[in-house]
C-alpha cells in the first residue's frame, strides 16, 4: 500500500471517531435537555401543588375564624334575655337574705325587668356580649380545629384515627384546651359583660368603656382577670364535654339516620351537649359569677378566701341548691344556644369553604 492510501485511511478513520464523538454527545446533550425539561413542569407542579396546599390551609383557618365569630355572636343575641336571667338567679347569694328565701321564679323576674326597666333591658350589655362573643367562638372554633389536626398528625395517634374511643378523647381534650385559650384571651370582656348584666335599676356603670375605666381605677388593672382561675375550672371541662359529646352524638346518629337534615341534626346534638356540659360544670360557673363581682359598684367584698372558700360559703349558706341556682333559665338558654351556634358554625364553614381563596 503506498503512502498516500495509509494516509487516506487514517484521515478516513479519524473523520468516523470524530463524528462517532460528535453524535455520542449530542446524544448525551439532548438526554440532559429532555431529562431537564421533563424535571422543570413536575418542579413547577411540586411548586404549585405546595402553593395551592398553603392556600387551602389559610383559606381553611380563614373559614374557622369567621364561622366561629358569626356562629356564637348568632347564638348570644338570639339567647341574651335568657342568659340574662341566668346570671341574675346566680348572684341572688350575694344580695340579701331575703333575697335567698323569696323563691323566686323566672317568670316573676322577667316581669319585673319588663316592668321597672323595659323590654329591651333583656339585652343589657348585649353590646359587650357580641364584642365578647365574635373573638371568643372565633379563638374557640379555629383553636378547636387546629388542636384537633396537631393531635391527629401524631404519627402514634394518626395509625389509630377512625377509633371510636381516641376520637372521642381527642375531641375533649381538643375541646378543653380551645375553651381555656379562648377564655383566656378574652377574659375581661366576660368580665364587663358579667357587670353591664348584673346591674337593676341603679347604674353604676355607664357602658363598656367606662366600667373598664372604673374596674382599673378602683380594683386594679388585675381586677379585670378577677374570677379566671374558675373561670378556667370550669371552661375547660364544659367545652370538653361539649364538643366530645356534640361529635359523638352527630357520629351516632349520622350513621343510623344518614339521611337527615344537617340542620336537625346539629341543632339537637348541639342542644344535647350543651345541657350535658352545663349540669356538670354549672356550680363552677356559678362560683365564676360571683367572684366576677366581686367589689362591683364598690360593695363589701363577699367572698375573701379564693376558689375552694367560696365553694364551701356557698354551700353552707345555701346548701347544694345554692351552687345550682339559675339552672332552669341555663338548661332554656342553653338548649337553643348551643344548637344554633354549632348549627350556624357549620353550615357557614361548609359555605365558605366553597369560596375560591
Amino acid at each position: 500500500m503506498t503512502m498516500e492510501a495509509r494516509v487516506g485511511v487514517v484521515v478516513e478513520g479519524g473523520q468516523r471517531a470524530l463524528h462517532t464523538a460528535t453524535a455520542v454527545n449530542n446524544s448525551v446533550v439532548d438526554a440532559g435537555n429532555r431529562k431537564l425539561l421533563q424535571q422543570q413542569p413536575q418542579t413547577c407542579q411540586q411548586q404549585q401543588s405546595n402553593k395551592q396546599s398553603l392556600n387551602q390551609k389559610q383559606g381553611g383557618s380563614i373559614s374557622h375564624l369567621i364561622a366561629g365569630g358569626i356562629s356564637g355572636a348568632f347564638a348570644k343575641t338570639c339567647t341574651a334575655p335568657l342568659a340574662r336571667l341566668t346570671i341574675l338567679f346566680q348572684i341572688q347569694g350575694m344580695q340579701s337574705e331575703t333575697a335567698i328565701l323569696s323563691s323566686p321564679s323566672i317568670w316573676r323576674e322577667a316581669s319585673r325587668i319588663v316592668n321597672e326597666e323595659g323590654f329591651r333591658a333583656f339585652w343589657k350589655g348585649n353590646l359587650v356580649t357580641v364584642a365578647h362573643r365574635l373573638p371568643y367562638s372565633a379563638v374557640n372554633f379555629y383553636a378547636y380545629e387546629e388542636y384537633n389536626t396537631l393531635f391527629y398528625s401524631n404519627p402514634v395517634l394518626k395509625r389509630y384515627k377512625g377509633n371510636a374511643s381516641l376520637d372521642v378523647l381527642v375531641h375533649f381534650v381538643s375541646g378543653g384546651l380551645a375553651g381555656m385559650t379562648a377564655a383566656s384571651a378574652t377574659y375581661p370582656l366576660d368580665l364587663v359583660r358579667t357587670r353591664l348584666s348584673a346591674q337593676r335599676s341603679s347604674m353604676y356603670y355607664q357602658g363598656v368603656g367606662h366600667a373598664f375605666r372604673t374596674i382599673c381605677r378602683e380594683e386594679g388593672f388585675w381586677g379585670l382577670y378577677k374570677g379566671l382561675g374558675a373561670t378556667l375550672l370550669g371552661v375547660g371541662p364544659s367545652l370538653a364535654i361539649s364538643f366530645s359529646a356534640y361529635n359523638s352524638l352527630k357520629t351516632s346518629w349520622l350513621s343510623h339516620r344518614p339521611n337527615d337534615s344537617e340542620v336537625m341534626v346539629s341543632l339537637s346534638c348541639g342542644s344535647l351537649s350543651g345541657i350535658a356540659s352545663s349540669t356538670a360544670t354549672f356550680p363552677v360557673d356559678l362560683v365564676r359569677r360571683r367572684m366576677q363581682l366581686e367589689g362591683a359598684g364598690g360593695r363589701a367584698r363577699v367572698y375573701k378566701t379564693g376558689l375552694l372558700g367560696t365553694f364551701k360559703h356557698i354551700f353552707k349558706a345555701e346548701g347544694m341548691r345554692g351552687l345550682y341556682r339559675g339552672i332552669l333559665p341555663e338548661y332554656y338558654k342553653v338548649a337553643p344556644g348551643v344548637g344554633i351556634a354549632f348549627m350556624a358554625y357549620e353550615k357557614l364553614k361548609k359555605l365558605l369553604s366553597s369560596v375560591p381563596n
